[in-house]
């Protein structure tokens, strides 16, 4: 358990969940436990929700609507239609729902996008809001010390203000990104390895023309281990960007967008391009962990590694990581009354035949391309790949 720190401490609180970060998947887990009549507590060491952006917010109608999450003006940016994928030789394969399926995707009466670039400060404020008009309770510049065992239950100790407060709870959900800390007091083995950690870099520009699709642009040319995109912005604007492993190029994200920008056989696009924003941070391409679970606790999203190991997309595992998490503890709390790591456990299963046996084959995918030794061949795996991914036919809807 971790040491807390010498602050006053006031008296004990009780909920029956505490929730630590409130980004998607906590605050979606959390909204379903508040809705269903449990007192939750949310807690996030940020003052401001969606900060830092190292994302490029895209997610699918579909993820956002089997979640319980209407599309809203508040926070989406840009509809989406579908994609482009391209290598870094110049070959291309438009994936245009309006062309594929002309009567559901589009813009007339009874069509709909296919997905949405949303604004990340909005979206998690929008999920946050909504976990909160169910009925829970939440806290902002609230840091997370550490817990510890009182009987069948834990306390949370949680800075607040200045103030440790001690919040008995029966269940902690761990939704607090990348670098759990709440993982790490579990003892749960939450080590990424640097071949598997994406150092991620997009610029939001004026003056990059877009129509409606998601671009993206495989290859080591553009972006080796990851890949690059050029993605609508709304308003005229844009994200232009890329990921990249560290051991597969000595050179850093920021010269490799340089060069895609002004080099690439994209750069015609980006002559009249003016940078707004610049944003970027660590992004996971791993495997999930593979335990998930702990006496009296769980974790999801990030924490989890629940995203996806070949696009680096983690809006929609987060998603519907938080709503197998919220079901599991309405279901676990209306049959047991304690809650060690055994009764846990079931959290891990029920998340894995909703979407973690798809995430761990698509990670066998991605070990199977790195695995080559073939530079050439590698490049063409990831591109046909992606291509696939992205299809009509794709096997991976629900990741």
């Amino acid at each position: 358990m971790l040491a807390f720190h010498n602050k006053s401490v006031t008296k004990l609180e009780e909920t029956d969940v505490v929730v630590i970060g409130a980004g998607p998947a906590g605050c979606t887990a959390a909204r379903k436990l508040a809705q269903a009549g449990h007192s939750v507590l949310i807690v996030d060491k940020r003052q401001e929700l969606g900060a830092p952006i190292q994302c490029s917010g895209a997610v699918s109608r579909h993820a956002l609507i089997e979640n319980d999450i209407d599309p809203d003006p508040e926070f989406i940016h840009e509809a989406v239609y579908g994609f482009k994928i391209m290598n870094g030789k110049g070959d291309e394969t438009p994936i245009d729902y309006r062309k594929l399926k002309p009567e559901t995707y589009g813009t007339g009466e009874g069509r709909n996008p296919l997905g949405y670039v949303v604004d990340r400060r909005r979206f998690d404020r929008y999920l946050y809001t909504r976990a909160q008009r169910a009925g829970a309770e939440a806290w902002l510049k609230a840091e997370a010390l550490g817990y510890e065992k009182s009987g069948h239950d834990v306390v949370v100790s949680i800075s607040h203000f200045g103030e440790v407060k001690k919040v008995k709870t029966k269940v902690i959900v761990g939704a607090d990104g990348l670098r759990s800390q709440v993982g790490k007091w579990a003892g749960l083995q939450t080590h990424i390895k640097i071949t598997e950690l994406a150092s991620c870099l997009q610029l939001i520009v004026d003056g990059v023309e877009t129509d409606g699709l998601l671009e993206l642009i495989t290859g080591r040319q553009t972006a080796p281990g990851g890949y690059g995109w050029v993605f609508p912005k709304g308003h005229g604007y844009a994200e232009v960007g890329l990921g990249i492993i560290a051991p597969y190029t000595k050179r850093t994200a920021q010269q490799h967008l340089d060069d895609f920008i002004k080099k690439s056989f994209l750069s015609h696009r980006f002559r009249k391009a003016k940078i707004l924003e610049v944003q970027g941070g660590g992004v996971p391409l791993a495997a999930p962990l593979k335990r998930q679970y702990a006496d009296n606790l769980i974790l999801t999203g990030d924490a989890a590694r629940h995203v996806n190991p070949i696009t680096g997309g983690g809006i929609h595992t987060a998603l519907s990581g938080g709503m197998v998490a919220g079901q599991f503890i309405i279901d676990h709390f209306h049959e047991n009354s304690t809650h060690e790591a055994r009764r846990m456990a079931g959290y891990q299963d029920a998340w894995l035949e909703a979407v973690g046996n798809q995430m761990w084959k698509l990670y066998k995918v991605k070990r199977d391309i790195f695995n080559i030794n073939d530079l050439e061949r590698q490049d063409e795996m990831l591109y046909d790949t992606m291509r696939n991914y992205f299809s009509p036919d794709s096997e991976f809807k629900k990741v």
